[in-house]
């Protein structure tokens, strides 16, 4: 159970939605930012120091950050994650660039709508335990207020709470911190928005055509400018949550996937959302390999082998099973033929979306010291 801590303090009102104060990509429209958490550079900086703080956790050993890590665009290089405690956490970890534009949060639950709501899953989490901070608050906010930077950052943060050493206003300084993590400076965008022709090269030009075409079908999921139908953006906050299947699996037949991974289905119930899941970004996916909900794709090959094959077959065992058959699979899924040529080229334009600077980009990083 997620503790009820969640009052704010009055603040000044606000005469409408809060404003994006930070310069935007070419291309990319303001995100929405939550009327109870406008966005402040002493929020940002107080939510990047509690992002990497392993003091966060219950056990002091794990920060989000540790799941979540720059260099690999906020994923973190494994299959399924490991929380504080030792526990394997189910799914995959989303990398997190643009997540600000993202008009549900994790892999399968609409009802996360705002990154604040989702801070308090990893946070309070038990089953399994992921930063284990259930048992643990009173200590936590102990070791926050007895630190010198903390003592300064969270009263220019919150300069209109008394007390701003609370759960609400942890969640509200990491969630300013992640709307800032915005990508939008890689090759394909110094093409297409800066008219940099030099900036692919032509085999990328090449995957881009194929990205973008009716045969390889890939734009009708991944498009727009976070490659992800699971989109918001402050003049357009409201979206029909994005969740597909993409034929994974297909137990013995029955459509079904392996629990607990069942997708929109563990809150629907019904069995048309078997298996659905949404949407993630392209944003730097050459980075964030392996690949799914689960981690099962290793490589952007093998990613690009299912969708060619319109879904994955496995030929024995307990996951035995037929994607393409899937009852439930969306049917932009479907098989389609590449040559050895054009499928690297296509794997060549995923690449050209990695954001170098994004990776590297001091703002980001960790305040800590290895």
């Amino acid at each position: 159970m997620i503790p009820l801590l969640l009052l704010l303090a009055c603040e000044p009102e606000e005469a409408g939605p809060p404003e994006w104060p930070y310069e935007l990509p070419a291309g990319f429209p303001a995100p929405p930012v939550p009327l109870d958490n406008p966005i402040t550079d002493e929020k940002v900086e107080l939510g990047r120091y509690l992002f990497y703080d392993r003091r966060l956790s219950g056990n002091g050993e794990q920060s989000c950050g540790d799941c979540h890590k720059q260099e690999l665009a906020f994923a973190d290089g494994r299959a399924l994650p490991v929380g504080s405690t030792g526990d394997t956490i189910p799914r995959n970890a989303m990398a997190l660039p643009n997540a600000a534009w993202w008009s549900t949060y994790t892999w399968m639950n609409p009802t996360l709508e705002t990154l604040e709501d989702q801070a308090l899953v990893p946070m309070f989490g038990e089953l399994p335990v992921e930063l284990g901070m259930s048992a643990n608050m009173p200590e936590i906010l102990l070791r926050l207020r007895g630190d010198a930077f903390y003592q300064k950052q969270f009263p220019k943060a919150f300069p209109y709470d008394p007390d701003p050493f609370t759960i609400s206003r942890i969640t509200q300084a990491i969630a300013s911190f992640e709307r800032t993590l915005i990508s939008g400076n890689s090759p394909y965008d110094r093409y297409w928005y800066g008219g940099d022709d030099g900036a692919l090269t032509d085999q990328q030009k090449l995957g881009m055509d194929i990205f973008f075409s009716e045969r390889a079908e890939c734009y009708h999921c991944h498009a727009g400018p976070l490659f992800s139908t699971a989109f918001v953006s402050a003049n357009q906050p409201a979206a029909e949550p994005s969740f597909i299947n993409t034929g994974l699996y297909n137990l013995g037949g029955s459509g079904d996937y392996p629990a607990p991974n069942v997708g929109l289905y563990e809150f629907t119930q019904s069995r048309v959302d078997m298996g659905r899941f949404r949407v993630p970004t392209l944003r730097n996916v050459a980075l964030s390999a392996p690949y799914f909900h689960d981690g099962s794709a290793a490589t952007l090959g093998d990613v690009v082998d299912h969708y060619m094959a319109g879904g994955r077959t496995i030929a024995d065992g307990e996951l035995a099973g037929v994607g393409v058959e899937n009852p439930y699979k969306h049917p932009l899924v479907r098989p389609f033929d590449l040559t050895v040529d054009e499928k690297a080229a296509l794997i060549a334009f995923m690449e050209s979306l990695t954001d170098e600077d994004f990776l590297s980009d001091p703002r980001f990083a960790s305040p800590f010291p290895e």
